[in-house]
């Protein structure tokens, strides 16, 4: 007897979502994406203000993106995802579609119907595929994970109240209740 098989989404299927349905993509399986509160889309709007600042400031070279944006994370056709917050430095992986592969910086903020995708899943995903650096930031519990992938350092978490550096950006530090 045959083994039942899982139906294998592509980025296709996401395509033919119909019109305000969003969803992501990883190794093959959707998972819906439920509408961002006010709250929510306040923090990335300040976040976004504060990053792109500090790049247009330092004449950087580094875009950054806030959702909805398409990261095709494993430049295939079964992992896509729209991170809160993705700021890409190589302008290779940009095109009219999105990025292709690993942002270097990518922010989530985490409600309780996401934790288990920021804190598990997507953790994973962003690790292996390249990711330098990932902050999880979690307004229940006011605090911010911050994953260093490119030194390999161990993960910190600090609280909304502390001045958070940025392992992309040696000198920039970010707030979090500054911004709220």
């Amino acid at each position: 007897m045959a083994l039942s098989q899982e139906k294998i989404f592509t980025i296709h299927d996401i395509y033919a979502l119909p019109d305000g349905q969003r969803a992501e993509l990883i190794d093959g399986q959707l998972y819906d994406m439920a509408p961002p509160n006010r709250a929510h889309q306040k923090l990335i709007a300040q976040l976004t203000k504060v990053i792109s600042n500090y790049i247009d400031t330092q004449h950087g070279i580094c875009e950054i993106y806030p959702a909805p944006f398409a990261v095709f994370l494993n430049k295939d056709d079964k992992n896509y995802v729209e991170p809160d917050i993705s700021v890409i430095c190589d302008k290779t992986n940009l095109d009219d579609k999105g990025c292709n592969g690993a942002p270097d910086w990518i922010i989530e903020i985490t409600s309780p119907s996401t934790q288990r995708m920021d804190y598990g899943v997507k953790l994973f995903k962003y690790h292996s595929a390249g990711t330098r650096e990932y902050w999880i930031i979690n307004p229940k519990t006011h605090t911010v994970n911050v994953f260093d992938f490119e030194y390999e350092k161990a993960s910190c978490q600090y609280s909304f109240d502390d001045n958070i550096p940025v392992c992309i950006y040696k000198d920039l530090t970010i707030c979090i209740s500054h911004l709220l």
